[in-house]
């Protein structure tokens, strides 16, 4: 099974860049980097988005925080192109689990993306809430994890084995930390990982040897010690 690689960047000229590019199957934005791509307004900058990336998958996530707003975003996002996910985060800021957002949605054949996914028993609680006709991404965050000290894996496998039967629920493996992920996800054969450009750059020079690796190490650090003229 192939393991999809979706670029995590809202950058406009990225987007073009990779949207051309074979080695990426897909996109995945969220409210910080619109913010960082400098998005003024978010409807006209993913429109935007959306000239260019008009067949490959993309994210795009609500930022409302109550499940009224929620779902009057998330209706407006899903008109905005057929290949769009509308991204919902698995809770809000006071922690309430936005099931019954997730469930109206899922219900009407919107294809969803839930993010902010940390633990098996979140995803459990996302499956039971998802029809299962309908398309829907499950968003957990493996390098977020690992920064705190905690193993990802186990929440993967577990994840993966739970939804295994249901062919319309794909798991992502978010918040890649770096190269050696895509090695991971592929093991673990996670459906999709997302990733930002410069570690999708990685992926695509992956085939050096130890020996190539080595002697590059070595001759990196020679020439920085020449064109800082060091001397002992």
């Amino acid at each position: 099974m192939k393991t999809k690689i979706f670029c995590d960047i809202a950058d406009y000229k990225t987007i073009k860049y990779f949207n051309k590019k074979a080695i990426v199957d897909g996109f995945t934005t969220n409210p910080s980097l619109m913010r960082l791509a400098g998005a003024k307004n978010y409807k006209d900058y993913s429109l935007k988005i959306l000239k260019t990336c008009k067949k490959k998958p993309i994210s795009f996530e609500v930022f409302a925080d109550n499940t009224r707003d929620m779902l009057k975003q998330a209706y407006q996002i899903n008109k905005w192109g057929k290949n769009v996910y509308v991204k919902i985060p698995v809770v809000n800021s006071k922690g309430v689990f936005t099931g019954p957002v997730i469930e109206e949605l899922s219900k009407k054949k919107i294809k969803l993306n839930i993010t902010a996914v940390y633990t098996f028993e979140q995803t459990k609680k996302v499956v039971n809430s998802l029809s299962k006709s309908s398309k829907s991404i499950i968003s957990i965050f493996a390098g977020r994890m690992a920064d705190k000290g905690k193993d990802p894996i186990p929440v993967f496998k577990k994840s993966l084995q739970l939804v295994k039967k249901y062919k319309n629920i794909e798991i992502l493996w978010a918040s890649t930390r770096e190269a050696y992920n895509f090695i991971q996800a592929k093991e673990l054969k996670c459906n999709i990982i997302t990733m930002p450009p410069k570690i999708i750059e990685k992926i695509s020079k992956f085939g050096s040897t130890t020996n190539q690796l080595t002697l590059n190490t070595v001759k990196g650090f020679l020439e920085d010690s020449k064109k800082s003229n060091f001397k002992i």
